[in-house]
């Protein structure tokens, strides 16, 4: 899917967007999965992942889930691997709540009936003009947390949070995300710079890798500023040695890239350490996980994955009302019906 505009971030530039969808039958109903990254994962879905699943039992999950996680020990588990199993278990959901005729929301027990929105891009290449005008937008739309990409020129980032803040005033939460496009003492000064700009969420500030230099950051940056960090957590693992080294204040999850079952286990992590849980895009989906997971505090409501999902999608949950996602506990499964013609023209 093109991009509606040019983007980067402090790392990367990009003009498109691909999102895997995964379609599973049981009988007359189907399921629905996805993830975003390479259009590689759609081949290792249907070669590798499918013929382990096809037949099975699609009530249990677990089952199926340990089976694929297994088969990819050659492979390569994290990355492209992780994120095909993502999908495919994300449809094994989906179905088993339509086959039960209960919503994903309710089938794994709700805590919430409604998670807050944070806005997400502000990218890089914006003018003053494309960022302020998609923060006001946010803003008039009751959102009122709001994340900006920046690293690229380090020397503009001041400014430019500056003309986030102007646009928006001082009662939206402004958040700021560097992708890893810092060293440790460039991001510390940052910090300290951006704190006085009432800017308190500083994501990867630098590579999520540097657990190292992620925990004296934490330990280093100004109280009143939270760093972030576990979008690219593919397995429990990972998840589970950034808390042990007590890497972040908030630990992220994504569950296109370590599946809804990696996802509820990272959950159970942040309960035992006591650490917020922030959900990284996907907003279709982490509108049930976020109203699920006790410590979730919010959900990434990214541009591209917002605008590709409302395309797409049939469901309620793809948007935000006043700020929140707010899952459909009447209808099955995820919520979600595939709108196959609207994306025709884009398909691989």
């Amino acid at each position: 899917m093109p991009t509606d505009a040019r983007e980067s971030d402090g790392t990367l530039e990009w003009d498109s967007t691909t999102i895997i969808v995964v379609n599973l039958r049981a009988g007359n109903v189907k399921g629905l999965g996805y993830t975003y990254g390479h259009a590689s994962s759609a081949g290792l879905v249907r070669d590798e992942l499918f013929p382990l699943v096809k037949g099975g039992d699609p009530l249990n999950i677990g089952q199926h889930w340990e089976i694929m996680n297994r088969s990819v020990r050659n492979v390569g588990r994290n990355g492209i691997a992780s994120s095909a199993i993502a999908a495919l278990e994300m449809a094994l959901w989906d179905l088993k709540g339509k086959l039960l005729g209960v919503s994903l929301v309710r089938l794994l027990g709700a805590v919430r009936e409604k998670i807050p929105v944070y806005g997400s891009g502000g990218f890089t290449s914006y003018t003053k003009k494309q960022l302020c005008r998609q923060f006001e937008d946010w803003a008039a739309a009751g959102i009122s947390m709001m994340k900006m990409k920046i690293g690229r020129e380090p020397d503009r980032d001041a400014m430019r949070v500056q003309w986030a803040r102007q646009a928006v005033g001082e009662k939206v939460e402004l958040f700021v995300d560097a992708n890893g496009a810092y060293t440790m003492k460039q991001a510390l000064a940052v910090a300290e710079k951006l704190a006085a700009k009432n800017v308190r969420w500083f994501e990867e500030p630098v590579s999520s890798d540097d657990l190292r230099g992620l925990r004296e950051l934490q330990q280093r940056a100004p109280a009143e500023m939270e760093t972030a960090a576990g979008e690219y957590n593919y397995d429990l693992f990972q998840a589970r040695r950034m808390l042990e080294t007590g890497a972040v204040d908030v630990l992220q999850a994504d569950a296109t890239r370590c599946g809804v079952t990696g996802f509820l286990q990272m959950a159970s992590l942040c309960e035992a350490f006591q650490i917020p849980l922030s959900a990284h895009t996907a907003p279709a989906v982490h509108a049930h996980l976020g109203c699920v997971a006790g410590r979730a505090r919010h959900v990434e409501y990214f541009h591209d994955h917002a605008r590709i999902e409302q395309m797409f999608f049939e469901g309620a949950t793809t948007r935000q009302q006043n700020g929140f996602l707010r899952p459909d506990p009447a209808a099955p499964g995820l919520g979600l019906e595939f709108k196959a013609a609207a994306a025709a023209k884009f398909e691989i």
